[in-house]
């Protein structure tokens, strides 16, 4: 590892395929699914849409959610000289207190490689809030690799093959609190309020089991996030029906695309204080919505809307578990 530049794609294989030509086909084949027009949304991709929210679990399961943001995102200004994708992902195994970008230079993926913009890197750094990822916490990282096909795939589709694409600034998000996310936001208005950049952040919703530590059900009598409590053996002797589980999983994902379509960073946070909902990159959701609303009380650059939502699988007892995707754009003004 010493003197390597290019951090490897130690994902491929196993998360998803390893074969350039299968990849490929995938990927047009989940984004050729998704209509050029949504209703109440309109013709995709919308002008200025320039920052999405997608998952990044296997492929299998979140390669077709995550073609609903990718397929809304537009990099219709994407100039080679400046233009820059940002990739905030929440840190799965390693514990810090920060975001970090990436020791290395380019980011492999079955399809080619990706140049990191090392400038941009230097000024995050030179900030002090940023730090270093080391190697092998950068390489045993998902969140940030899953998106790179994608991330390849859609800038192809707009220069075409060969050409040289924009550069990537990948952030590892760690676990911050809100008011950290709200310093973090604001070291990267700057580049979200220039149009030339984009934005994708990386997050799955809710992850519902005991292999979670996660079993929070609403009734159909609860009024919004209160009258919740946790499943346990010796309180739920028979499946809940009414509703049952994956409803309330989906009911409990709703509440949190509606928190985080108010636009207000707050509201996301005291929504995720009140259910505990393991939205594992609700770092970095909080960082661009902070980046987004910029002072409190300020009217957003922009607001997410919500175009997909899909479960791994359907909760019935307390011995299943499943995984949510939700995808979203916001259009900055």
């Amino acid at each position: 590892m010493p003197g390597r530049t290019e951090r490897r794609d130690t994902h491929a294989g196993s998360w998803y395929t390893d074969v350039e030509p299968t990849l490929d086909r995938e990927l047009e084949g989940w984004l050729n699914a998704v209509p050029n027009a949504i209703e109440g949304v309109g013709d995709i991709p919308h002008p200025g849409a320039r920052v999405i929210i997608a998952p990044h679990a296997g492929y299998s399961y979140s390669g077709p959610p995550a073609a609903w943001a990718y397929k809304a995102l537009n990099v219709s200004k994407a100039y080679l000289d400046r233009k820059r994708v940002f990739i905030l992902g929440p840190s799965h195994h390693h514990y810090f207190e920060a975001c970090a970008v990436s020791p290395f230079t380019t980011y492999a993926t079955p399809l080619g490689s990706l140049i990191i913009d090392k400038e941009i890197n230097e000024r995050l750094l030179a900030t002090g809030a940023f730090t270093t990822m080391k190697p092998q916490v950068d390489e045993d990282e998902h969140s940030i690799e899953m998106h790179l096909p994608y991330v390849y795939k859609v800038l192809e589709r707009h220069f075409g093959k060969g050409a040289t694409f924009p550069k990537i600034v990948p952030i590892l998000v760690g676990a911050i609190d809100a008011q950290q996310e709200s310093s973090f936001g604001k070291l990267l208005r700057p580049y979200l309020e220039d149009e030339e950049n984009c934005f994708v952040i990386s997050s799955d919703f809710c992850h519902w089991g005991t292999r979670f530590a996660y079993t929070y059900y609403l009734p159909n009598s609860s009024s919004g996030t209160q009258m919740g409590y946790s499943l346990k053996s010796n309180n739920c002797p028979h499946p809940p029906s009414n509703p049952p589980i994956w409803s309330s999983i989906e009911t409990l994902d709703k509440l949190a695309i509606e928190s985080i379509e108010t636009g207000n960073h707050s509201s996301f946070t005291t929504y995720l204080q009140r259910t505990k909902n393991t939205v594992c990159g609700r770092h970095p959701i909080g960082v661009i919505m902070a980046a987004l609303q910029g002072e409190e009380g300020n009217a957003p650059l922009g607001t997410f809307k919500f175009i997909r939502y899909e479960q791994s699988s359907k909760c019935f007892t307390l011995r299943d578990s499943s995984v949510s995707y939700a995808s979203a754009f916001a259009v900055l003004s």
